[in-house]
């Protein structure tokens, strides 16, 4: 296996990759609650971790991907109080719950289709391990580090700490601080301490969403949910667990907890979080007006955007930052992304068509060295804490080569047949299966094109020019050009 590193947010270092099981990964991911469209936050998130799911497999290991749907106990502000953010929704829509978690499934999954994610190797939901969840509630009780008030119950912080767990670990929160931030509201003096949270929750009979359980009518809490379905699929403890930033406190900073204590193993050994979208080096938000989905994207349907782009110039554009670091939507940055992704694409195209050809040319080593220097480049790159961005910046030298071969600048043989033959498979493999990137449709055969190319030559060599130009006019309608090379006529996706 190749070293991977991984930056662990628990450690906040980089760390050489180890994982629980000699050649097998688990990771699991943060799936989205599905009350409302999927956002451009959610889909940063989940690229992060498809590519991720890509190359941990493209190197050898087996990986079990378990991302979750959070169908309740998410409750609107993200505390212990209020509403279930599905259940808020179907009053106000007088849906069923489930309607509207079914409606807004079936638009998340039909997002991640369009930028081309693999599904995880799981998905489960949190109704779906009601059971699970209730036993969790009842162990931690009886390991004294839960209680039950008026029908709810909470975990123990306090009692945690003292027998030797670090509340705040993760996030770097300080427990004094924290009880100093937090005032007390209505409905929590039922708790001991003001930092504890709800594991199970007492429904009022007005809640929509609720269960039996042996402290009464209730739901779930839900930092309880991901460490129920996380440790059913992939043990007491597993590789990697991924989320947004916003999820490390106190998401995540409770699943460490509930985790240990129902264990006595540390959850996860690595731990990894994607940094937030700006637009225009303003934080996205609905408040400001510069939010917009994945479909005002696609059709360009928004003030903000000059004109629409695919999802492959998006997914494009994301991979071009690191996931750590910030990533700013913006007109100028999204056409540059087009341009470059389509010299990508065009590159694709033709390196599926190069084949290698015997000739007396000399190996020219230094060219030879500078493509094997490139794929090693992209192994690396992604094996640094997934830098995509550096990654991508190695396939342009690769595309370079491949460009050279195609315009009769450079002899394949003059990079050897072994080193040939890893350029053509290494640029599909990086572009394709890796990094997830893909032809996007225009709804026009390859072959309706290479005969109409064909047409083509036949009218320039009549001096037909009226029917070439008409041709011409029918590419850049679909966003392709004809070029006339010295030694071909062949069309390219327009840049």
């Amino acid at each position: 296996m190749r070293e991977i590193k991984i930056y662990n947010t628990l450690t906040r270092q980089k760390e050489v990759f180890e994982p629980v099981t000699e050649g097998y990964v688990g990771m699991y991911v943060c799936g989205p609650t599905v009350y409302s469209n999927a956002h451009l936050g959610n889909v940063r998130t989940f690229l992060t971790f498809d590519v991720l799911f890509r190359f941990l497999k493209s190197i050898g290991y087996k990986v079990r991907y378990v991302r979750n749907i959070t169908d309740v106990g998410h409750l609107v502000g993200d505390g212990d109080e209020g509403e279930d953010k599905i259940g808020k929704i179907a009053k106000l829509e007088k849906l069923e719950p489930m309607e509207v978690v079914q409606r807004y499934t079936n638009d998340f999954h039909q997002v991640l289709d369009k930028f081309n994610f693999l599904p995880p190797s799981v998905e489960p939901t949190a109704t779906g391990h009601m059971i699970e969840q209730i036993e969790a509630v009842k162990e931690l009780i009886a390991k004294g580090l839960a209680y039950e008030s008026n029908g709810s119950v909470y975990f123990d912080i306090d009692q945690y700490n003292a027998e030797g767990g670090s509340y705040g670990k993760l996030s770097g929160r300080i427990l004094e601080d924290l009880l100093n931030e937090t005032r007390e509201l209505d409905g929590q003096s039922e708790k001991r301490n003001q930092l504890d949270f709800a594991i199970w929750k007492k429904a009022s009979p007005e809640h929509i969403m609720q269960w039996p359980s042996p402290w009464g009518m209730g739901f779930p809490g839900w930092h309880l949910e991901c460490t129920c379905m996380s440790n059913k699929y992939l043990g007491d403890q597993f590789d990697i667990h991924g989320g947004g930033m916003d999820l490390k406190f106190p998401h995540h900073e409770c699943e460490i907890a509930q985790g240990s204590s129902l264990t006595g193993k540390d959850p996860v050994r690595y731990w990894m979080h994607t940094n937030m979208l700006t637009v225009n080096g303003q934080k996205m938000s609905k408040s400001l007006g510069n939010s917009f989905l994945p479909a005002q994207l696609f059709a360009g349907d928004h003030d903000l955007l000059d004109q629409a782009y695919s999802p492959m110039t998006v997914r494009f554009f994301m991979l071009q930052s690191q996931y750590r670091s910030t990533l700013d939507f913006s007109n100028d940055a999204l056409k540059g992304s087009h341009k470059a992704f389509r010299r990508l694409l065009n590159g694709l195209r033709i390196v599926k068509t190069l084949e290698f050809v015997e000739s007396d040319a000399a190996i020219d080593d230094k060219k030879k060295a500078d493509v094997e220097k490139a794929v090693e480049g992209f192994y690396s790159a992604l094996g640094d804490d997934l830098n995509t961005a550096v990654g991508i910046a190695h396939l342009f030298t690769m595309l370079k080569y491949v460009n050279m071969i195609y315009m009769n600048q450079l002899p394949a043989a003059s990079l050897g047949k072994e080193t040939f033959e890893s350029l053509k498979t290494h640029y599909v493999l990086f572009f394709e299966e890796i990094l997830g990137l893909k032809e996007e449709q225009n709804g026009t055969d390859t072959s309706v094109l290479n005969g109409m190319l064909e047409i083509y030559k036949e009218h320039k060599a009549n001096r037909q020019f009226d029917k070439v130009d008409q041709i011409r006019a029918y590419f850049k309608d679909n966003g392709m050009v004809i070029k006339d090379l010295k030694h071909r006529i062949d069309w390219a996706w327009e840049e």
